[in-house]
C-alpha cells in the first residue's frame, strides 16, 4: 500500500485546559528554564576557563552540561511559546525535528553519564593506572562512541515515524512531538516495533482509504 501523508501541522494540546493555569505555568517553566540556562552557562565557565578541563571527570561533566543546556532548548522555549498562545501548532517538519533532536541529545545526556560512571569505577578500581587509562584521547573516543550510539538511537525511531502515514486526526496529546502520541495518530497497523514503544494499551488501528 502506497503511504498517505495528509498531515501539515499537529495541534499539541499540552498541559492544562484552563487558560489562566497556563499563564501560570508559562511563568514557572520560564523561570526554570533561565535557572538551567544560568546553571550550565556556569558550570561551562568555569571548567573551560580554568585547569579543571584536565580532568576526566570535569571533561565529562562539561559535554553534560552542554548536553543540558541544549536539551532543554529543544522542548522548553516551544513549550513556552505554546502557554502563551491560544492555537498550539507545529508543522510537520518542525515536529520531526523536535523528535529527532530530543532522542538525540537525551540519549547523549544518558551515555555521557555512563561514561562518567566508568571514568569513576576506573579511579576506583585502577587507581595507580587511573591518568594512563582515562587518557584524554580515551576521553574523546568515549565521546565519539556516545555520539554515535545517540545518533543511530534516534534515526531509527525518526525512520520509524516517517514511515507512517497520518491521515488525521492531527491532535498530540502531548506537549511535544514524541514517538508515543505520534504512533497514535498513525492511520496503520502499527508493525511489532511500534508496539513495543506502545506498550500494552496499543488500540486498533486502520488503513487510510
Amino acid at each position: 500500500m502506497e503511504k498517505q501523508n495528509n498531515v501539515t501541522e499537529f495541534v499539541l494540546l499540552g498541559l492544562w485546559e484552563n487558560k489562566q493555569t497556563e499563564l501560570l505555568l508559562c511563568f514557572l517553566f520560564l523561570l526554570c528554564y533561565l535557572a538551567a540556562l544560568m546553571g550550565n552557562i556556569t558550570i561551562l565557565l568555569t571548567i573551560t576557563c580554568t585547569h579543571l578541563i584536565e580532568q576526566p571527570m570535569y571533561y565529562f561533566l562539561c559535554h553534560l552540561s552542554l548536553m543540558d543546556l541544549s536539551f532543554s532548548s529543544v522542548v522548553v522555549p516551544q513549550l513556552i511559546k505554546d502557554l502563551a498562545s491560544e492555537r498550539k501548532i507545529i508543522s510537520f517538519n518542525n515536529c520531526m525535528t523536535q523528535l529527532f533532536t530530543f532522542h538525540l541529545l537525551s540519549s547523549m545526556e544518558t551515555l555521557i553519564l555512563v561514561s562518567m560512571a566508568f571514568d569513576r569505577y576506573v579511579a576506583i578500581v585502577k587507581p595507580l593506572h587511573y591518568m594512563v587509562i582515562m587518557s584524554r584521547q580515551r576521553c574523546n573516543t568515549l565521546i565519539i562512541l556516545d555520539w554515535i550510539l545517540a545518533f543511530w538511537h534516534a534515526i531509527a525511531l525518526l525512520l520509524l515515524v516517517l514511515s507512517l502515514p497520518f491521515c488525521g486526526p492531527n491532535q498530540i496529546n502531548h506537549y511535544m512531538c514524541d514517538v508515543k502520541p505520534l504512533l497514535k495518530l498513525a492511520c496503520t497497523i502499527i508493525n511489532a516495533a511500534g508496539f513495543i514503544l506502545m506498550g500494552s494499551n496499543c488500540p486498533r488501528y486502520v488503513l487510510c482509504s
